[in-house]
């Protein structure tokens, strides 16, 4: 099996880069202090959001979850999601199929 290996410093001028191609689609997430991802959703995806630096808000379905540097989040991609955030943050957020096996 190959050894996929991505650069987390590559982040696009929207904050956002994939990460790899393919399943499950990996996503490093790079936000200035109060900015704010719109709501949306990812249908039929689970969401595994995990705050590498800073602190984020994350919406979900008009509740928050505030996160800090370390702490994961799993959600349903059926979900009204709007991360925010509190201070400079950065996240790696993992988009797996929902699908069952």
């Amino acid at each position: 099996m190959t050894v996929e290996r991505a650069d987390l410093s590559a982040v696009a001028e929207d904050g956002r880069a994939s990460l790899f191609e393919g399943e499950p689609r990996t996503v490093h997430l790079s936000l200035s202090a109060d900015e704010r991802i719109p709501e949306h959703t990812h249908p039929d995806r689970e969401i595994l959001f995990h705050v590498l630096e800073g602190e984020i808000d994350l919406d979900l379905d008009g509740e928050t979850h505030s996160l800090e540097a370390g702490e994961i989040a799993r959600f349903s991609g059926e979900r009204e999601i709007s991360p925010s955030a509190a201070t400079d943050a950065r996240a790696l957020v993992v988009l797996a199929n929902g699908e069952e096996a």
